[in-house]
């Protein structure tokens, strides 16, 4: 750093001794200031001289009886105290920011119990991060991400670019024959009685689950209201128990005591739900990812 007169000074810790400057303004004198600050006056008076260098201007006129602030120093205390006062709120906030929990947010399913949720935020202590997790849909957890309103987020990817990777099929209640279904049985011939519906879950409402299944729906002659997004989970699941099919995974069907085949029709492995970790943070993708991958393995029902 150069002085007034072009040479190298030391660095000066800038706050440090524009806390000295306040104080000595507020207190009359270099003593009562550094009494105030809780250090010696030498250590006071030091603060005082970097300060002049680095500013190359005097701020304490010493050849009083008593040493007073000068013109310069007084005009400079409203910007002295204004450093000071924004150095202390910045270090509030970092210790706040280091203290508060990271939110992570993940989709809702039959697998997101509380126990899996507990599991979840248990694996993050275990890895010393305090997680706070909560259930919001799609769009809303990479929204959350991108504006830093949450810290993390599971969010779904097509299937390969996903870190975890989860085969689809549906499930009904009753036992059907054969080991698959085949979306072809569903069409509606004349004299049928009722009329049988796909559900996908609000969470497949995304191009890469619910397309595959739109189309095939056009390419066989089915009704457009027989493949529907279901307003929630627990309409999807009535829906079954009165008749219908839900799409979901192996594991969803099992917890919702459900019988589970592949679809004969997209039964060739490409059709799956993806999902990542995204993270506000890159730098912590890799670490969040590596200590809750267990859990939210069994959360999304990755088969082992």
């Amino acid at each position: 750093m150069l002085d007034r007169h072009g040479w190298h000074t030391p660095p000066v810790d800038l706050v440090a001794a524009c806390r000295v400057l306040v104080q000595v303004g507020e207190q009359g004198s270099v003593t009562r200031g550094a009494a105030v600050l809780g250090v010696p006056q030498s250590v006071a008076s030091r603060r005082l001289a970097a300060l002049e260098r680095t500013l190359g201007a005097d701020l304490l006129d010493r050849r009083a009886r008593r040493a007073r602030l000068t013109p310069t120093a007084q005009d400079l205390l409203p910007l002295a105290r204004r450093l000071v006062r924004t150095a202390d709120e910045l270090g509030v906030a970092a210790e706040r920011a280091g203290s508060r929990p990271r939110s992570l947010l993940v989709g809702a399913g039959p697998l997101v119990t509380p126990r899996a949720l507990a599991d979840v935020v248990a694996a993050g202590r275990d890895a010393e991060l305090r997680l706070e997790v909560d259930v919001q849909d799609a769009s809303a957890r990479r929204t959350a991400v991108d504006e830093r309103v949450a810290d993390a987020a599971v969010v779904p990817v097509p299937p390969d670019r996903a870190t975890w990777r989860v085969p689809l099929g549906v499930a009904e209640d009753a036992v059907g024959p054969g080991a698959r279904v085949h979306l072809a049985a569903l069409r509606v011939v004349r004299g049928a009685e009722g009329v049988r519906r796909v559900h996908l879950l609000p969470e497949d409402d995304v191009p890469h689950v619910r397309d595959p299944l739109l189309r095939l729906r056009d390419a066989l002659g089915l009704r457009p209201g027989q493949v529907a997004v279901a307003t929630s989970d627990a309409a999807a699941t009535a829906a079954v128990l009165a008749g219908d099919l839900v799409v979901c995974s192996a594991a969803e069907a099992r917890a919702l005591d459900l019988r589970w085949r592949p679809l004969g029709e997209l039964a060739d492995g490409t059709w799956a739900r993806g999902h990542t970790l995204v993270t506000g943070d890159r730098g912590e993708q890799a670490a969040l990812g590596a200590a809750l991958a267990v859990p939210l393995r069994r959360l999304l029902g990755v088969p082992a």
